[in-house]
């Protein structure tokens, strides 16, 4: 088995690993950095983002505004500092992307547009069109790649840590397109291989969501932290639960039951359907329990209207669930 030595390992190639791999780049273009991922990078869970990034751009908004939401949305559960750091944090990320070339959508002005989002007291949302992650996942990607010091390793699936000392020293890898079994010798890793949400029957998550990266971790000795906290997006596709953006709902799409209803002033009357996502999906699925759903050779559901936005603004603004709609749905 042959070895590789790299000064700092990333795993995992979607928004969280190649946004490391680039800071890490920025504070030393010495540094050797290797960006290691089951899949190749653009096909990472992170283009399925569809909807937007939050962050504070207009002298109306403030920092303590979004960190009230943020943590208002979280019950009260969120780490308040990490918090902090994340809505300070936010609007340099925007204008980096900004940048490096990210093509937001724009208001009349010409500034980065923003829209309502779920659990937001203020349009801070910025979006491009309803395929935000995949034009993020693009951007980041080409700036890695102008990035000297990074090297990626496209489908090479990691199995374990490897631990010395109680200290991680390097990573087993199995190369996909040869069987070939390689060891990567680190002085620092980074494991970004988002979420498991694929261990659950039902889920707007990829099929690459499994879970293997904090399975490792955990092996090698790693302690997990907030493991309950698995979010399920309230809108989804019949049958197939592909992601429909909240967007949708930020853009004026109403929630409505079998009687024709928009229930959700019965649950947050303020919001709508744009009180944060765990309060919409608990209304979601009272209403399919207490008989108000539509019935469906899939079972029952609840549906989304977006019929009031008009064609225009619907191919504008959300060009892509529309296509999905019009494609997979049934």
């Amino acid at each position: 088995m042959d070895i590789i030595e790299h000064d700092i390992t990333v795993v995992g190639a979607g928004l969280a690993g190649l946004r490391a791999a680039i800071a890490a780049a920025e504070v030393n273009k010495e540094l050797d950095i290797a960006v290691v991922s089951k899949v190749y990078p653009v096909r990472s869970h992170s283009v399925c983002a569809e909807g937007g990034t939050n962050a504070v751009l207009r002298k109306e908004d403030s920092y303590d505004l979004h960190a009230w939401d943020t943590i208002i949305g979280s019950d009260f559960l969120a780490d308040q500092d990490v918090v902090e750091f994340m809505v300070k944090r936010a609007p340099k990320e925007i204008i980096n992307l900004e940048h490096w070339g990210c093509p937001w959508s724009r208001d009349v002005d010409g500034r980065i547009a923003q829209r309502p989002g779920g659990g937001q007291s203020f349009p801070r949302v910025c979006f491009a069109a309803d395929i935000t992650g995949l034009q993020e996942m693009h951007t980041l990607y080409a700036k890695a790649l102008s990035c000297e010091g990074i090297s990626f390793y496209d489908e090479w699936f990691v199995t374990s840590i490897l631990v010395e000392d109680n200290i991680a020293r390097g990573l087993t890898v199995i190369e996909l397109k040869t069987g070939e079994l390689h060891c990567i010798r680190s002085k620092a890793i980074i494991i970004a291989t988002g979420g498991y949400a694929r261990i659950y029957e039902f889920t707007t998550f990829s099929h690459t969501a499994t879970g293997d990266g904090i399975a490792m971790a955990y092996r090698a000795g790693a302690p997990l932290k907030d493991m309950e906290f698995v979010q399920f997006h309230p809108t989804g596709l019949v049958p197939s639960g592909i992601l429909i953006t909240e967007s949708a709902r930020g853009e004026g799409g109403y929630l409505i039951n079998a009687k024709g209803e928009r229930f959700m002033r019965n649950y947050a009357p303020e919001k709508m359907e744009l009180a944060p996502r765990d309060v919409v999906a608990r209304a979601e699925t009272k209403e399919i329990l207490e008989g108000r759903g539509f019935t469906g050779p899939h079972g029952p559901y609840i549906a989304l209207d977006l019929r009031h936005l008009g064609e225009d603004k619907i191919k504008e603004r959300l060009p892509l669930i529309r296509d999905i709609a019009k494609k997979l749905g049934g």
